[in-house]
């Protein structure tokens, strides 16, 4: 099912550069493992289960607001688990939950980011400027992963028994005790 959200036009894309100069070093070594993560699963794009299990396995903050060490371990488990069959129905297929227009079918550089990845990290942008910060954070973008109902990273927290509204609300604590400190 598709999310209501209408649809916007496709803006030109960000330079990796420009994305990077945005980013918290932490956030863009996340980027940077989910590009490596879906190059070596045979992805065609990064989507939000590449960007979430980057930010889980390098993120201490967003493994806090994910929750204690079993929880975390199943999120994971699950995440690995993606290219030896759970996700393989994933593959070739386009993450879209309908919030931006999805990607040519002739554009397979993996580079490339699904619609809902690129979704989550405009909005990471947006809540870092609202905090008044130059730079996104990963809690940002697990803020914005976690909204997502339609995105393979919330189906991911879902099967791993982790309540993705509930996790979007402690990102907002999160986020409210690192401007106010």
């Amino acid at each position: 099912m598709q999310s209501p959200t209408p649809r916007v036009p496709r803006q030109p894309a960000a330079t990796r550069a420009e994305l990077d100069a945005r980013l918290t070093v932490e956030l863009a070594s996340v980027v940077a493992g989910a590009r490596r993560r879906a190059l070596r699963d045979g992805d065609r794009q990064i989507d939000t289960a590449h960007l979430l299990h980057s930010l889980i396995e390098s993120d201490p903050e967003v493994r806090t607001v994910v929750g204690d060490g079993p929880q975390v371990a199943r999120v994971l488990g699950y995440l690995v688990q993606r290219s030896i069959g759970y996700g393989l129905r994933w593959q070739g297929s386009v993450e879209d939950s309908g919030t931006v227009p999805a990607v040519r079918e002739a554009d397979t550089d993996v580079s490339r980011w699904s619609p809902s990845a690129v979704t989550a990290m405009e909005g990471a942008l947006q809540r870092a400027e609202l905090r008044g910060d130059a730079r996104a954070r990963g809690i940002d973008l697990l803020a914005c992963l976690a909204v997502d109902r339609e995105s393979r990273a919330v189906e991911v927290l879902g099967r791993a028994g982790v309540d993705a509204a509930l996790l979007a609300g402690r990102t907002a604590e999160v986020s409210r005790h690192v401007s106010q400190g």
